[in-house]
This record gives structure tokens, C-alpha cells and sequence, in this order.
């Protein structure tokens, strides 16, 4: 490969240049070793931050993204899933009518107080109510039961439910059926399927849309949480879109399942604290890494400040001198960025395991976390080498 002259000059110098400012961190092991820890520190701050975000974002948009349709109908009063809101059902036969549609289904979300059949203890979850008859969501291992569901007062339950459960799942991969109680109701759990908890809803539960409206009987028939319409092959799912909500009134806003997803992601990145929170954390952890790192290397200078001056004294540059501050940083960087991903895989893990979150470590948070871990140790570099104006050759005699 050929490099300009003035880069490739640059390279055959850099070559034969004493790696000064590694040998410099590795002559005082003891401050290595305490900046290392304090970097990883640093790491491990951003990563369970991103991390915890990166599950609200998924865990929360689990339910938008197994829906079987091309273009969703909501409330425009629907802030997120646990607050949707309702639109009339006739809205969605009218959709039907828009060329290009193929198929529309209602569905009913609800939350439910019923009795744990585990601990006996009233509890709080999230109920679909779907036609038994209709495909719309894509969990397989849901599909294939959906004939369950056309018993009265039937439900199946997620397997990956968050809260004590354990002995319940258990009967249930067993081949048993458990019973409950719900609205005064006798409820009979026939299976299982997997979806996941979100910061939302401990855990889900499936059931007919006649067995719903049994257990709320207050609840108007006619008005549906969500509207699923599935497109012909070969229409484009915006265009669709757009012609449907032209043929539509204005109490009801349509959506690609794209735009859906990113709908409910955007309430929890902006509109919810939690969002906000996450996002402070990833900053503060940035700030603290920064500081760590600011103190080492301004330690650093200071005890040699003498050899700096030397080095003036002897004709090298400012330049030089800023080089070797900035590989000290870059050194710092990739040595506490090890430490600090091996630990976080062990608490990312952990963590998976008492929340019921989808909280692993992924290749482009990795990259993330590293280029901001040689962010702050670069920032924190340049501040440091301001103390090298101190370096004065006169100040030696």
C-alpha cells in the first residue's frame, strides 16, 4: 500500500520512537494498576448504563415486533403498549375496503389483576385477547395452540414471565394444566409460549377475545386496542399507509409495523424518565472515567516533570512531549477497556438472570464503549499536557 511521503515519514518515525510513555506508566506499577481499575471502573459504568438502556428498548417493543401485519391502527391518544388507548372497530372493516389490503384483526390489550397460582398473591399482567381463529402474532409455539383458546376461560402464559413462577412453568412443560383466579373467575392455564417481561409487564398471558370481554364485561366489544391489517404482496407498506389514512377518520392514526416499533421505542427514549435516566448515567460514567484518568496522567507529569524539561533542554519539541502524554492515554485506554468488558459479560449475565431482560453484550456496544473509553482518555490526556508548559529547561540550573 502507498502512503503519501509526509504519512509514510511519519510511520518510519514512529517506528523508531522509544515508547517513552509505556515505560514511563509501567515504572510505577502501583499507579498503573490503580488508573487500570479505575478505567474499567469507568467501563463497567457505561456498559451496565447502555446495556439496561438498550433493554428497556427491546424489552418494551418485544409485543410490536412479533405482530403479524403490515400496517398498525391506534388510538392517537396511544402513548405507548400500556397505554394505548382505543379506536372503533368499524375502522377497521373500513381499512379492508382500501385497495391493496388484504386482511385486517382487532386485538385487546388489557392489564389484569389475578391471583399468582403460584404464591396465592394478587398480582398484575399484561392480557391479549386475540381471535382463536387468526394468526397475529408470530410465536410459533403459540400458534400451535391456538385451539386452546377457544375454551372458555382459557389461557396460555409466557414461559419467560418475570416474578416467582418457576414451580408453575414447571407443571406446565409437565403437559398439565394449572387453575387461577381472575375477576371472580376461574381461569385454566393450558400452555405455554415464549415471549419475555418488559419494565412494563412482569409477564403475559394470551386468550381468546370472548374469554377477554367475559373477564371485563364492561369493556365496549367495539373498541379494539390495536388493528393488524396484512398487505397484498407487492404493495408498498408506506403508500399503503398513506391511502388508508386518507380513507380513514381522524380518531385513528396509521402506522407501518416499522414505524410502529419505532413509536413505542421513542416514548421510552424521550418521553419516559427511565430513558433520560439511563442516558444521564452513560454521561456521568464518561465524566468519572475522564477525571480518573486526568489525575493519573497529571500525577504522571508532575513526577517527571524534570525529565520533560530535559527533553526541552535537548531540543525536542512541544510535540514530542504531547506524544507521549497522548500514548500514555491510548495505553490506558486499551489495557482498562479488557478488564472492564471481561467483568461486564459476568454482570450482564447475572443481571439477565434477576430481571428476565434481554440484557446481553453485543459487538456494537463493545465497539461503543471502546471508542468512548479512547474519548475520555484522550480528553483527559490534552488537559493533562497543559502542565508540560511547565516544563522549563531554565528551571534545571
Amino acid at each position: 500500500m502507498n502512503l503519501p511521503p509526509r504519512i509514510a515519514a511519519l510511520v518510519r518515525r514512529s517506528r523508531r520512537r522509544l515508547p517513552l510513555g509505556w515505560r514511563q506508566l509501567r515504572h510505577d506499577r502501583g499507579r498503573l494498576a490503580v488508573a487500570l481499575a479505575g478505567i474499567a471502573f469507568a467501563n463497567v459504568l457505561m456498559f451496565t448504563q447502555l446495556g439496561f438502556q438498550a433493554a428497556l428498548y427491546d424489552a418494551n417493543t418485544l409485543l410490536n415486533r412479533t405482530l403479524v401485519a403490515e400496517l398498525v391502527l391506534l388510538s392517537p391518544k396511544a402513548q405507548n403498549l400500556q397505554s394505548l388507548s382505543t379506536f372503533p372497530r368499524r375502522r377497521l372493516l373500513q381499512a379492508r375496503d382500501v385497495p391493496g389490503v388484504a386482511d385486517g384483526q382487532g386485538l385487546y390489550l388489557q392489564n389484569l389483576s389475578w391471583r399468582n397460582p403460584q404464591t396465592r398473591r394478587n398480582a398484575t399482567v399484561q392480557v391479549l385477547g386475540v381471535d382463536p381463529d387468526a394468526r397475529v402474532l408470530n410465536l410459533p409455539e403459540l400458534n400451535r395452540q391456538r385451539d386452546r383458546l377457544k375454551l372458555t376461560d382459557t389461557v396460555l402464559f409466557d414461559r419467560l414471565a418475570r416474578g416467582p413462577y418457576a414451580e408453575t412453568i414447571a407443571l406446565l412443560e409437565q403437559g398439565q394444566s394449572v387453575s387461577t383466579e381472575a375477576e371472580r373467575r376461574s381461569l385454566t392455564i393450558a400452555g405455554l409460549f415464549s415471549l419475555g417481561a418488559s419494565f412494563g409487564a412482569d409477564a403475559t398471558l394470551v386468550m381468546g377475545d370472548q374469554t377477554l370481554l367475559r373477564l371485563f364485561p364492561h369493556r365496549d366489544p367495539g373498541s379494539l386496542s390495536l388493528g393488524l391489517l396484512r398487505l397484498e404482496p407487492g404493495v408498498d407498506p408506506r403508500r399503503a399507509a398513506a391511502a388508508v389514512q386518507r380513507h380513514l377518520p381522524e380518531d385513528v392514526r396509521v402506522l407501518t409495523l416499522a414505524d410502529y416499533v419505532r413509536f413505542e421505542e421513542s416514548y421510552w427514549r424521550t418521553a419516559s424518565p427511565i430513558g433520560v435516566i439511563f442516558g444521564l448515567g452513560t454521561a456521568m460514567a464518561f465524566l468519572v472515567g475522564v477525571v480518573i484518568v486526568f489525575q493519573v496522567l497529571t500525577t504522571d507529569v508532575n513526577a517527571h516533570l524534570g525529565e520533560y524539561a530535559t527533553f526541552r533542554a535537548m531540543g525536542f519539541r512541544q510535540r514530542y512531549l504531547l506524544l507521549v502524554v497522548v500514548e500514555q492515554a491510548l495505553v490506558l485506554a486499551a489495557l482498562g477497556f479488557l478488564p472492564g468488558a471481561a467483568l461486564q459479560l459476568g454482570l450482564y449475565a447475572l443481571a439477565a438472570r434477576a430481571t428476565a431482560l434481554p440484557i446481553a453484550m453485543t459487538a456494537p456496544r463493545a465497539l461503543l464503549v471502546f471508542g468512548l473509553t479512547l474519548l475520555m482518555c484522550l480528553a483527559s490526556g490534552a488537559i493533562a499536557s497543559r502542565r508540560l508548559q511547565a516544563a522549563d529547561p531554565a528551571e534545571l540550573f
